[in-house]
């Protein structure tokens, strides 16, 4: 049975179309990545299957139940959405105490969740003397109360400092190992990459892919960066290059050529052949952040134009 499935979702604000025919299945169990540039869906998706708004047309069902019908399964939901709300003046283990009694939840889940979550030496503080990141461990700590079989979060990394990131890394793919799915909606790509098992990518409300991360990774591509010793040579590098039938791109100050591996050295003796020293020369592979540039639009001009092709679709 499949956790969230949707069959032409579409929602409309007036003559703004958020979500345009998105038909999807997630599979039960793992964590899916829910991706796509700024205005494209993603939160109107998330606000439909949490039954807070409905769909213009098409159908959604979460743990078997339809959208519509939200009540039916909500208990069996956590969710951390935009930022958590908490009582400053009152403890995590006290605030996570609270939300427990209001869904009248056994309090042995507040031990649990907070071991979970690595709070477990911050529990009697205020919540006030929290950073941003420990206030996003605590959300997450009250999302997971319910001990619940789908869990959405939405940049639950945000605020984290390197340790806690890899932290809440490893604690996403326990929760999908021991058999939950965890939709994890983040700009961050490269934690997508590091932590999900399977992705979605909407472009202004459109479908661009489903399946797994594996299949998606499929599509990356060889590519040499190189920059020449003398920045001022890099522009004749460049050209030299194009001249020379290299497909040349620039990339942060480093052009990238597209080629494999092998084709290093060739590489090489052409800038040499200019009269060009090399001080850069690095074969790498694409990564999730360029195989979504390349499904969604690499810079600012490219997504106006597909937002003006999508017929003014925005979310």
């Amino acid at each position: 049975m499949s956790i969230v499935s949707t069959t032409g979702l579409t929602r409309r604000f007036g003559p703004v179309t958020a979500l345009d025919g998105l038909t999807i299945e997630l599979p039960p169990a793992g964590v899916v990545g829910l991706v796509g540039p700024n205005g494209s869906g993603k939160s109107t998706l998330i606000r439909i299957l949490l039954g807070l708004i409905r769909p213009t047309d098409g159908q959604a069902t979460v743990l078997g139940s339809p959208v519509s019908s939200a009540r039916d399964y909500a208990p069996r939901v956590g969710v951390l959405i935009e930022g958590p709300a908490f009582d400053p003046g009152l403890s995590t283990r006290a605030n996570l105490a609270s939300l427990a009694r209001l869904r009248h939840l056994s309090l042995a889940r507040v031990d649990a969740v907070i071991a979970q979550v690595g709070l477990t030496d911050r529990d009697r503080e205020p919540v006030r003397r929290f950073s941003l990141g420990m206030k996003q461990r605590l959300g997450i700590a009250a999302a997971l109360l319910p001990d619940p079989e789908l869990l959405i979060l939405d940049e639950p990394t945000n605020g984290l400092d390197p340790a806690g990131i890899v932290e809440i890394r490893e604690l996403l793919r326990e929760l999908g190992r021991n058999g939950r799915t965890v939709i994890v909606s983040s700009h961050q790509l490269s934690e997508i990459e590091a932590v999900c098992d399977h992705l979605v990518v909407i472009r202004f409300g459109e479908l661009v892919f489903a399946g797994p991360m594996a299949e998606v990774l499929t599509r990356s591509r060889e590519h040499v960066d190189v920059a020449a010793e003398h920045p001022a040579d890099q522009g004749r590098l460049r050209d030299a290059l194009t001249a020379g039938g290299w497909q040349v791109a620039v990339v942060d100050d480093v052009l990238r050529i597209a080629a494999p591996a092998e084709r290093a050295a060739d590489l090489n003796r052409a800038a040499i052949a200019a009269g060009i020293t090399l001080s850069r020369l690095v074969v790498a592979q694409d990564d999730l952040e360029e195989i979504f540039l390349e499904m969604t639009g690499r810079v600012d001009g490219e997504l106006a134009d597909g937002r003006a092709a999508a017929h003014g679709k925005v979310a």
